[in-house]
């Protein structure tokens, strides 16, 4: 008689660093298996989807979630969608504990008149398209010029107004999707406006990713002088002990593209601050954006706030590229915080209702859980603050015992139609990227499969 006890059985749904995080936080944790869910065929998030593809030193974070992968215990189950192939209950059912950590896949809105006009793209849909996300794969941009504008002062900003302004030899060594490659290195834009509706002092960029602008081989970082002399709040805030390092050094940074000599290069990237759009401009596309200035004042909590003054001004561009954050989508069954866009939580285990009792067994980790802030390594502690709370329920016996176990999980998914790949088969994708990339003239990290069709028919092929 085999008197071992039963493992624990959890679930991950999002294969992206946070899921990837908790599961070798839960292996490393006892005897728990971990059954890893993502509704594409292919693992690792926003590294393989969000990371601009001339940053590879980023993506080299997906060796460590390769050994994760591998570890016993693990399975992967890609091309799964939670909410289409498996309900909420159903995971339940059939693990002890499931955690959501499927991440932020939408854009947040302007809210402006003539947001939706054709030209007026949400950056997530720029990114997919050019890191090649099946989602995005047949899109397709106006990038004839001569002017784009980019709204928002993130990384995904910077990243974006970047990517327009790679040449073709800066493009063609890196995992660009080949639609996307061929579509840039074509491109006709000449200029990039990167509004951000604060001050330099305020921006959300990271300063290697500002320094990089003015590393480019054919774009100059034009800022005017003007639009860094800091406000009173502002030169205060930046004095105390509450302003980091980084934002300093973007403050020095932007002051010195404000006095560099341009380099006479064919094309610009001008950083505009203290600008907010009001309306995109255009009949049947997109023909402008009409902005605001904005001034800064600290209110009664001491906070720094934008306010719109009377000048205004229309900027010409046939291009628009909104960059005001990402935002989560919820699970049918699933408490879900429309306002934050993240699934209602303490620390990460899910709540029924806002301040209410927490539900045996569900949680959640990533930016579903606290919004899309951070940089790939702030996921890791998210994921392990839930990961513990999750092991401190386990030992006070509050997880529910589920009724079925893995075998019926896959005649489940399999009398669903679900076209499962498991690790292996995200390995031969895998091969044949690198393997194509290797033949590339010239050489690149991999050459994407770009369609659902294309990265399901390799997955399951055995050869």
């Amino acid at each position: 008689m085999d008197e071992r006890a039963p493992r624990t059985r959890v679930a991950v749904v999002g294969a992206g660093p946070a899921g990837a995080y908790a599961a070798d936080r839960l292996l490393r944790s006892g005897d728990i298996d971990v059954e890893l869910f993502d509704r594409l065929p292919t693992p690792w998030g926003l590294v393989r989807a969000g990371v601009a593809p001339d940053h590879p030193k980023i993506k080299s974070v997906t060796r460590v979630f390769e050994k994760t992968a591998k570890r016993e215990g693990l399975r992967f189950h890609g091309n799964v969608e939670v909410g289409a192939d498996i309900t909420h209950e159903e995971l339940l059912a059939h693990h002890h504990a499931v955690i959501y950590t499927y991440g932020a896949a939408t854009d947040r809105r302007l809210g402006v008149h003539g947001e939706d006009l054709p030209g007026s793209i949400p950056a997530t849909e720029f990114v997919a398209w050019y890191n090649g996300h099946p989602d995005a794969a047949h899109h397709e941009f106006d990038l004839s010029g001569p002017r784009a504008v980019v709204i928002g002062n993130g990384n995904v900003a910077v990243d974006v107004a970047r990517m327009l302004m790679l040449t073709p030899g800066e493009l063609a060594v890196t995992d660009t999707a080949d639609e996307a490659l061929a579509a840039l290195a074509g491109s006709g834009i000449e200029e990039v406006v990167v509004l951000g509706r604060r001050g330099p002092a305020q921006a959300a960029y990271t300063t290697p990713e500002l320094r990089e602008l003015g590393e480019l081989q054919d774009a100059d970082v034009i800022v005017d002088p003007a639009d860094v002399e800091l406000d009173a709040a502002s030169a205060a805030w930046l004095a105390g002990e509450d302003a980091g390092r980084t934002t300093r050094d973007n403050v020095e940074i932007v002051r010195h593209y404000a006095t560099r000599d341009p380099h006479g290069h064919g094309r610009r990237v001008v950083l505009r601050f203290l600008r907010s759009p009001v309306e995109i401009l255009g009949t049947d596309r997109v023909e402008g954006v009409r902005v605001v200035r904005n001034e800064l004042l600290a209110d009664e909590t001491g906070h720094i706030r934008a306010h719109h003054t009377e000048d205004e001004e229309v900027i010409e561009c046939s291009l628009v590229l909104r960059s005001v954050g990402y935002r989560g989508v919820g699970i049918e069954g699933l408490p879900f915080d429309e306002r934050s866009g993240t699934i209602v939580n303490a620390g990460g285990r899910v709540l029924r209702e806002p301040g209410g009792t927490a539900l045996p067994g569900v949680y959640t980790a990533g930016w579903i859980k606290r919004g899309p802030s951070g940089v790939i390594g702030t996921n890791k502690k998210c994921a392990h603050e839930t990961v513990d709370l999750l092991l401190e329920d386990l030992a006070a016996g509050l997880l529910p015992a589920p009724p079925h176990g893995g075998a019926e999980l896959d005649a489940l998914l399999d009398a669903r139609g679900a076209t499962r790949i498991d690790y292996a088969a995200w390995e031969r994708i895998d091969a044949h990227e690198r393997a194509a990339g290797e033949q590339s003239d010239p050489p690149r990290p991999r050459v994407k499969l770009t369609t659902h069709e294309q990265l399901v028919e390799r997955g399951m092929r055995g050869d």
